[in-house]
């Protein structure tokens, strides 16, 4: 195995989270999912912790088990795929939670472009209430109509 292989898997697992996360928020969060997903467009709470927050647990189970893949059946594919999963989570909790909701009062006076047009494609998002007609589903790569003045 090279070390170019092993970046080729991380950075592929990491872009594939992008789809796998617009296929997961557009079919089960507003989809069968509903129920968890709900709180994060109503908010019917006045606490910290969302049922929504549910999705990102199990996203770092499957993170996790491709570590315990890797490090007990000696599967090395495992690793840079669970550091892949992980490092997307990472990142969209820092797009998502940190800086579009502000669920950490960080990066407020981000305003260049790339930042401008991701709040603008959340923003549409959450103007749907329901669980359908809604749109923009992805975090990161979103419609370049949402960069445009």
């Amino acid at each position: 195995m090279t070390i170019l292989l092993w970046i080729l898997v991380f950075l592929g697992t990491f872009a594939a989270m992008e789809g796998m996360a617009w296929f997961t928020h557009k079919y089960i969060m507003h989809g069968l999912l509903w129920k968890l997903h709900k709180d994060h467009h109503h908010k019917d709470h006045s606490h910290w912790w969302e049922r929504n927050d549910l999705f990102f647990i199990f996203y770092a189970l499957v993170s996790i088990g491709f570590f315990l893949l890797w490090r007990y059946e000696d599967v090395w594919i495992g690793l840079p795929i669970g550091l892949g999963i992980l490092a997307y989570g990472i990142t969209y909790f820092t797009v998502h939670d940190i800086f579009i909701h502000q669920r950490f009062k960080m990066f407020r006076n981000a305003n260049n472009s790339y930042a401008k047009g991701i709040r603008r494609a959340h923003k549409m998002h959450h103007k749907h209430l329901g669980k359908d007609d809604g749109e923009c589903f992805g975090m990161l790569f979103v419609p370049f109509k949402y960069f445009k003045k």
